[in-house]
């Protein structure tokens, strides 16, 4: 037997929104079904909700050189 032949790949799903998960992705708001879905994932951006993980920060051993240390001179 032949996979191909099945017809399993003729019946594709169209994407749900990772929103909603309920409806299909149109091509307007794609990847989201519908203004309110993209806005949603807009909101949650904003908010601070979604973030990418990262490095954590080092601390500096020292503190930062201020203005007047720069000369390196006497007077």
């Amino acid at each position: 037997m032949n996979d191909e032949s099945s017809g399993a790949e003729s019946k594709a799903v169209p994407p749900l929104c990772p929103i909603c998960r309920l409806r299909p992705q149109t091509e307007q708001y794609r990847p989201f079904c519908s203004k309110r879905c993209a806005d949603i994932d807009l909101h949650r951006w904003l908010g601070g909700v979604y973030a990418i993980p990262g490095k954590p920060e080092e601390e500096e051993d020292e503190t930062p050189a201020s203005p007047d240390d720069a000369g390196g001179g006497s007077r």
